[in-house]
This record gives C-alpha cells, sequence and structure tokens, in this order.
C-alpha cells in the first residue's frame, strides 16, 4: 500500500487512550477508502452488501492504520447479544463466532467492532496487556455486553480499576427516538434509567440516550476511567454512517464503521 492510501483513512481517537503506552485504537469514519454509492467509501461491513473486494480493501487499509496484518483484523458476527468471547489468532471473515465483544491479550491482533449507530466501546488495561472491544447497542447494553467485557478481561488478568474504557461515535439523543414499549422496558428495570429519556416532539414518545446509559452501565462496572468522544452517526453524515439514517431515506442499505484496538 502506498503512504497516500494509508494516509487517506480518516479516524477518531480518544485522548484517554491514546495517553496509553503500548496500543494503538482508532474509531474510523466513513472517509478514506473505495466503496461507492451508499457505502462511500470506507466501508468495513464484512455482512453488508456492498463489493466484497471494496470491502476488503477497506480493512487492509485500516489494518494498516493500525500497523497489523490484514487478516489480524478481526471481528465477529454481531448479534445484539451479552456474549464476549478471547480471541488469540486471527479466524477470518467465514469464521467468526456470533458475539458482540472480544478480549485479548496477544500482540498484533486488532479487535475490530462494526458499528452504524449502536455504540463502539473500546477498552485497555495498560498494565497488565488486556484490550476489550464492543457492540453496545440498546439490547446488549441493556443485557450487559459491557460487564461482561470487563469481566472477560478480568479472566485474562486485568485489574477494572485499572481499565479506561472509550465510547466513540453512536446517535445521540436528538436523533434517537423510540416508542413507549422501549422506554417501559428500561422502566421496569431500574426506575433510575427514565433519566436517560426526554420528550419528545410526538405524543407517547421519548429520546433516548444512549451514550448517557452506556457510561452509566460502565462506571457502575467500577472501572478505573471513561472518555465519551460524543459524537452522533445520525448528524453528521460527512463523517459516519448510520443505520436509523438510511431507513429514514429508504435506502436499501447501509455502510459499518469499525472501531478498533490492538496491542503494538
Amino acid at each position: 500500500m502506498s503512504k497516500t492510501e494509508t494516509d487517506t483513512v480518516m479516524a477518531v481517537t480518544s485522548p484517554a487512550l491514546g495517553a496509553l503506552p503500548g496500543l494503538r485504537h482508532a474509531f474510523f469514519t466513513r472517509q478514506g477508502g473505495v466503496s461507492q454509492g451508499i457505502y462511500a467509501s470506507l466501508n468495513g461491513g464484512q455482512g453488508s452488501g456492498d463489493d466484497k473486494a471494496a470491502v476488503a480493501e477497506n480493512r487492509r487499509r485500516m489494518a494498516a492504520h493500525l500497523g497489523v496484518q490484514p487478516s489480524h483484523i478481526v471481528s465477529v458476527w454481531q448479534v445484539h447479544s451479552a456474549d464476549a468471547v478471547v480471541v488469540d489468532a486471527p479466524w477470518g471473515p467465514d469464521g467468526r463466532p456470533k458475539a458482540d465483544a472480544m478480549v485479548s491479550t496477544t500482540p498484533g491482533i486488532a479487535l475490530a467492532i462494526n458499528t452504524a449507530d449502536c455504540g463502539p466501546v473500546l477498552f485497555a488495561d495498560a498494565k497488565t496487556g488486556v484490550i476489550g472491544a464492543a457492540h453496545a447497542g440498546w439490547k446488549g447494553a441493556f443485557t450487559g455486553v459491557l460487564e461482561a467485557t470487563v469481566a472477560a478481561m478480568e479472566r485474562l488478568g486485568a485489574h477494572r480499576t485499572a481499565i479506561t474504557a472509550a465510547l466513540g461515535p453512536m446517535i445521540s439523543r436528538k436523533a434517537y427516538e423510540v416508542g413507549p414499549e422501549f422506554v417501559a422496558r428500561f422502566a421496569a428495570a431500574d426506575a433510575g434509567n427514565t433519566r436517560f429519556f426526554s420528550p419528545s416532539t410526538r405524543p407517547d414518545h421519548a429520546m433516548f440516550d444512549l451514550h448517557g446509559y452506556n457510561r452509566n452501565r460502565l462506571a457502575r462496572a467500577g472501572i478505573g476511567a471513561i472518555d465519551d468522544l460524543d459524537l452522533c452517526t445520525y448528524s453528521d453524515e460527512e463523517r459516519f454512517f448510520s443505520y436509523r439514517r438510511a431507513t429514514h431515506r429508504s435506502e436499501p442499505d447501509y455502510g459499518r464503521l469499525i472501531a478498533a484496538i490492538t496491542l503494538a
């Protein structure tokens, strides 16, 4: 790959994770790839309807940005679960297990989460060399995917009070309207969850704060530091893909953003 190709890949980073030694990370934007049309341009979604060769090239560019081999940018088959798996070797696109979080202590493997409004969360305990990545949409967060990631990291030797977690671009409260049954589900689980909802302009609807809900779950898990980049996928079309925006436009599919972390 040429230096020019690598430099076109655009990503945002967490100051908190960036300050830690021995790792690299990126919340990739949609900019700097080769995909066309609704997938333009850095679509990393292996399960999308995009041209497979374009997706492979996009992921190759992301791998180069992170300093890992193309085969070592590893993703799971995401199913909105609370399941976390250990990664010690790449399994390839056809061997992806069904899960929504990954943890590792193996240098040179990039744990890569796909999102398009859901919350990408990257984790690191730099002292023990344990990293994690989670796909935290409302369902995964509600059922405990963030806590499952922390627990899986602890089983590899991490200490939760030494873990830093960074929340990347996800849909914001101002763009996330939900119905009454959604609010009722959260309120039934914990009356305190009502603070993550504010009134919508539509009767019986509310606006949900996924950022705040994910931060709260992490804080209650007792991790050491939380860094929320506070970026909205829906409102920033230039930089981010959005499932909800694509749905509102009746588009047939949507690109996927990649958030990834690796031990250097």
